[in-house]
């Protein structure tokens, strides 16, 4: 479940933080979602997939909103949310889940 669930969860922190601080005018408030959802992605990561991955997939996940912004610039901001927003969904679909035994 933690499979399908992740990806949610990192899709709702991205997008959701930025329309967070976007609506609020608050960009600690927008930090705050996103570093909510990178927690609980961190936590379901590390029982599913180990420690050293879930710490990959989270840095994956700051990395994609760090690179937001500089993206923003070429390509527009909801472009941009949404494009880093699918590259960490589907590293977390892929990597994320369950390890085999």
């Amino acid at each position: 479940m933690s499979s399908l669930l992740t990806p949610l969860i990192t899709s709702a922190g991205l997008i959701g933080g930025f329309q967070t601080a976007r609506a609020t005018k608050n960009r600690p408030l927008g930090g705050a979602v996103l570093a909510a959802a990178g927690a609980a992605a961190f936590t379901l990561w590390k029982r599913d997939a180990g420690t050293a991955t879930a710490s990959a997939l989270t840095a994956a996940y700051l990395a994609a909103f760090g690179l937001s912004h500089p993206l923003a610039k070429k390509i527009g901001a909801w472009p941009s949310v949404y494009t880093v927003t699918g590259a960490t969904a589907v590293l977390a679909a892929i990597f994320g889940g369950r390890r085999r035994a």
